[in-house]
């Protein structure tokens, strides 16, 4: 299999995602495949102006060392956007020639290009690299500005027409994306073995029952107003925890933080099996919407894994399983959907016959990316 660049809409660090799990895997079964882990690029600029630190790219660099993964087998980039796009309408070229001489320094001839953000349309059309489309959201439909909403529209369009390959990781997005040609399915799965060793209780987590959710804190994703509903709904049985990446307002994060909600913040992804088995109900406050349904969500297989009473919103891949461990319940219903199942006796029943693993995964990655290797000559 040919060496391999992957324009990735999230970095390499310790919140794991599909990307990484998905590149270890595939680094472990083949020890002579290299990757170069392209990372959003800071944009220092508008850090300074939103008022947070800015900072500069760390460039090339070899990638973090990781169980079963030989040296220089994972290189992660990370260049500089100097400004942003409404002042500099080349910036994704600059960006996308720094990603074709990272490659070349470390010794990449005509490596496979696998495409997550869609910015890397622009990398694809300056190279012609054999290249995949890795569709993890539908970002079509989320709201977005409408200069960002008519890019991503374009880049898009390039990416389904000149990609041979094209993966998405959930049935909506299967068949949604499919107008445009075939596409190959490559769900979300869980590392079974994190979840199958005892877990001591995380010190930041207060006593008592807690209802925990895992996972990015977005206003893409999440109900704040439902969220705050909850929290309020189980005072006096328990607190609600939001266990992840803070991505939101001040305005919002206030608002959560005065009906008591705990925002833990990042938390390793070798540390989130301990959240999850130390929760008395796991949640899922998402809003029902469009891109929502697009997604195929890792919590998902992680609750499962975790087996403790789950209660979710009416959203893929939770709506598919209600039953005894899990609830379906729609935002009028779900505060006390939750309270309910906080009140409940603590229970836990692991059942993982049947939950895919990032390895299984890994084996269907690896056969979209075969096909797309070179024949030798």
């Amino acid at each position: 299999m040919s060496d391999v660049v992957l324009v990735s809409l999230e970095p390499w660090d310790d919140v794991w995602r599909r990307n990484q799990h998905l590149v270890v895997a595939l680094l472990r079964q083949d020890p002579s495949l290299r990757v170069l882990f392209v990372e959003p690029a800071p944009d220092p600029l508008h850090a300074a102006l939103s008022r947070r630190l800015p900072r500069r790219g760390r460039g090339l660099r070899p990638g973090p060392q990781v169980r079963g993964v030989q040296d220089g087998q994972l290189w992660l980039l990370e260049s500089t956007k100097a400004l942003p796009r409404r002042l500099d309408r080349q910036v994704d070229r600059r960006l996308a020639d720094r990603t074709l001489a990272a490659s070349a320094r470390i010794g990449f001839e005509t490596p496979v290009l696998w495409i997550n953000d869609p910015t890397g349309a622009v990398l694809l059309a300056g190279t012609g690299w054999p290249a995949l489309y890795d569709i993890t959201d539908d970002w079509l439909a989320a709201e977005r500005p409408a200069v960002e909403h008519e890019r991503l529209v374009r880049d898009e369009g390039f990416l389904l027409e000149h990609c041979s390959e094209v993966v998405v990781c959930s049935p909506r997005l299967a068949a949604t994306k499919e107008a445009a040609g075939p596409v190959t399915l490559v769900q979300n799965a869980v590392d079974l073995e994190a979840y199958a060793v005892p877990r001591a209780r995380p010190r930041d987590l207060p006593e008592g029952r807690l209802a925990v959710y895992v996972g990015t804190v977005h206003t893409d994703r999440l109900d704040i107003t439902l969220c705050e509903e909850t929290a309020r709904a189980i005072e006096g049985h328990g607190r609600l925890v939001l266990v992840g990446p803070d991505l939101l307002n001040t305005h919002d994060r206030r608002r959560l933080r005065d009906a008591n909600v705990l925002l833990t913040g990042a938390r390793r992804f070798d540390d989130v099996p301990a959240y999850l088995r130390h929760a008395h109900v796991l949640v899922v406050p998402h809003l029902v919407n469009a891109f929502t349904d697009s997604l195929d969500p890792i919590k998902v297989y992680e609750y499962r894994a975790a087996g403790r009473p789950v209660v979710s919103t009416p959203i893929a891949g939770f709506r598919e399983q209600p039953g005894s461990r899990v609830t379906i319940a729609p935002a009028p219903e779900f505060p006390e959907a939750v309270r309910q199942a906080m009140a409940a006796p603590s229970s836990q029943v692991v059942a993982t016959d049947g939950v895919p693993t990032w390895t299984e995964r890994a084996e269907q990655m690896r056969a979209v990316l075969v096909r797309l290797t070179p024949s030798p000559g």
